[in-house]
């Protein structure tokens, strides 16, 4: 196993434990101990885990998501795959509003020799898209979150309310027919808001594991979506509730098969 799918386990039974023994997770990845506390050490530099004797503690919070650095690593062949996606829905010319997160960042890989207009919401996307010779980018201003890099606070929301969209390619931390649109950070889903408000079309990119989520602040109802783009592991049953509510819903691989 790789370093980055161990890491993603590893992550997701932190989800599910409380606490991760170095032994089992030895044997249950068929590395050695060494390794596994190499990978804890890496997520105690990044937050994720408090390391003890023997294991870790889980420091994930129910009501917060993990950090950015963290959650670069998930799903990271289908965050690409949606970037391409979701670069291939834009026009040239077009005015875009390009939310924070990972799998916005890939989308802003994807477009960076593309002729657009892109106001990006968080300065990882922004940095991306400085060099790229024919878009014209422009910044909200406002409060960066730490950590996320996210543009936020009142003066992002005057920004982008002053200004109208062609698309909003919008990120979330969860996705359900139950409960739409979702996101931790309170600040961000005023944002959020904002952004989908002054849209005349709404994209959202997530990989499929925002399907099993559900985030503290609510965004929206699925009404107010167009598209949604995501890896081919969305769930049937939202998969069915997204096209029944009007949202165009597309696939891509989660992963290259190996040959």
């Amino acid at each position: 196993m790789e370093s980055a799918d161990r890491i993603r386990a590893i992550m997701n039974a932190l989800r599910t434990s409380d606490s991760v023994s170095v032994a089992e997770l030895a044997l249950a990845y068929g590395v050695s101990e060494m390794t596994i506390r190499r990978d804890l050490d890496e997520l105690a530099q990044q937050g994720v885990v408090r390391r003890v004797r023997g294991g870790a503690l889980s420091l994930l919070l129910r009501g917060e998501e993990p950090p950015f650095g963290v959650r670069e690593r998930e799903a990271i062949d289908a965050k690409r795959r949606i970037g391409a996606e979701v670069a291939g829905l834009l026009a040239d010319g077009e005015a875009v509003l390009l939310d924070g997160g990972t799998t916005a960042l890939e989308v802003a890989r994807a477009v960076h020799e593309r002729r657009l207009t892109i106001l990006p919401l968080a300065l990882q996307a922004a940095q991306e898209l400085a060099g790229a010779p024919r878009i014209r980018l422009v910044l909200p201003g406002g409060e960066v979150r730490h950590g996320e890099m996210n543009f936020v606070g009142p003066l992002t929301e005057t920004s982008i309310k002053a200004l109208r969209f062609d698309t909003a390619v919008i990120g979330c931390c969860g996705l359900s027919a139950e409960h739409g649109l979702t996101a931790h950070d309170l600040p961000e889903v005023a944002i959020k808001k904002a952004a989908i408000a002054s849209a005349r079309r709404v994209v959202v990119a997530c990989d499929s594991g925002k399907f099993t989520r559900t985030a503290f602040g609510a965004v929206c109802g699925l009404d107010r979506l167009d598209v949604v783009v995501t890896d081919e592991d969305i769930p049937r049953d939202q998969h069915d509730a997204l096209t029944a509510a009007g949202v165009a819903v597309r696939t891509v691989p989660a992963s290259v098969p190996v040959t």
